[in-house]
């Protein structure tokens, strides 16, 4: 089957098998390489990426289900240059080996759009679906409370 959607601000059509998960079609199919295959259960959050502004697991998402959705990964985020988010993740030097990276950012995208200026058990709460097994979250934490507003 073919399924269409809207990947990082360009139309996409793919032909999927009805049982394809999005992550395998991303990566495979179409190059996508920042959302990570961790778990492949939902339980890990590397493959995080959003689905009409709405951060989900691609992992756990059929191709079929996002006909006609608008996709954004890490590198629709990114455009040209890096976000402010990742310019604080990087300043606050959050990340150690960096495979929860892409999923942290886009939770945290997420989270900034909503509430620009979260507290800390808000920010607690946007990335409770993601593991980060070297820092500990602090620096990531201490790295979204830096920002003020970026996301309008």
């Amino acid at each position: 089957m073919k399924v269409s959607f809207v990947l990082n601000g360009e139309k996409r059509s793919v032909e999927v098998k009805p049982n394809e998960v999005l992550l395998h079609v991303l990566r495979d199919k179409l190059g996508v390489k920042s959302p990570k295959c961790g778990c492949e259960r939902g339980d890990c959050g590397t493959c995080t990426i959003l689905i009409d502004n709405k951060s989900v697991k691609s992992c756990l998402v059929l191709c079929a289900e996002v006909e006609g959705q608008q996709l954004t990964t890490l590198e629709g985020l990114m455009q040209n240059d890096l976000t402010p988010l990742q310019h604080a993740f990087i300043d606050s030097n959050t990340f150690q080996c960096g495979f929860c990276a892409p999923g942290m950012v886009v939770a945290a995208t997420e989270l900034l759009k909503e509430i620009p200026d979260p507290n800390i058990e808000q920010i607690k709460h946007a990335l409770a679906g993601n593991l980060c097994r070297c820092t500990g979250y602090t620096p990531i934490i201490e790295a979204i409370c830096k920002l003020k507003k970026p996301y309008k």
